[in-house]
């Protein structure tokens, strides 16, 4: 990603954007936004995960606005992206938060369509090829955290599509 500034869409200068709205209408266009900003912010940082806690984040808190994301109102986006394929808990009070920029299922099949067209069926990757590897840098999921990568792994493992292979600690992964 490249460090250019981030681009914050118009509805974060807008003050009832960082209250919970009541009306279903408004507030499922809401969380879209949301989501989207979510993920948009999160992809520009090269983040995978994020704490209900970081209340100082600028994801949560507009200073210049005096404004700042209420828990649950991080809660139901989180929700939302949890919904959506987007987000898993870390842990049971749902404070912590692994976020992926595409589904673990997007991963996988992005991984998979990779391995098919560079001809590496029938031989094993570090994950860290996969993930960091020169080969991979033009690539969407180049830079994927290599948590977000094993989970997408085991969805493509649980098709058949793969087999992973611990060695010495670390993951690699054959695929068919």
């Amino acid at each position: 990603m490249s460090m250019t500034e981030f681009q914050w869409p118009w509805e974060y200068t807008f003050p009832p954007f960082f209250t919970l709205q009541p009306h279903e209408e408004t507030r499922q266009q809401q969380l879209k936004v949301w989501t989207d900003l979510f993920l948009k912010y999160l992809r520009h940082t090269n983040r995978f995960s994020l704490s209900i806690g970081d209340q100082n984040s600028p994801l949560f808190h507009n200073e210049s606005l005096k404004r700042r994301l209420s828990p649950e109102l991080v809660l139901a986006i989180l929700g939302e992206l949890e919904r959506t394929g987007h987000a898993n808990p870390l842990d049971k009070k749902r404070q912590e938060w692994q976020v992926y920029w595409f589904t673990l299922e997007e991963y996988g099949n992005m991984v998979y369509d990779w391995v098919q067209e560079t001809g590496q069926t029938n031989t094993i990757c570090t994950l860290y090829e996969i993930a960091s590897g020169e080969n991979t840098s033009h690539l969407d999921f180049h830079g994927v955290d290599e948590v977000v990568l094993l989970s997408a792994l085991r969805l493509l493992e649980e098709k058949g599509r793969c087999e992973l292979i611990e060695m010495d600690g670390s993951h690699g992964v054959k695929f068919f």
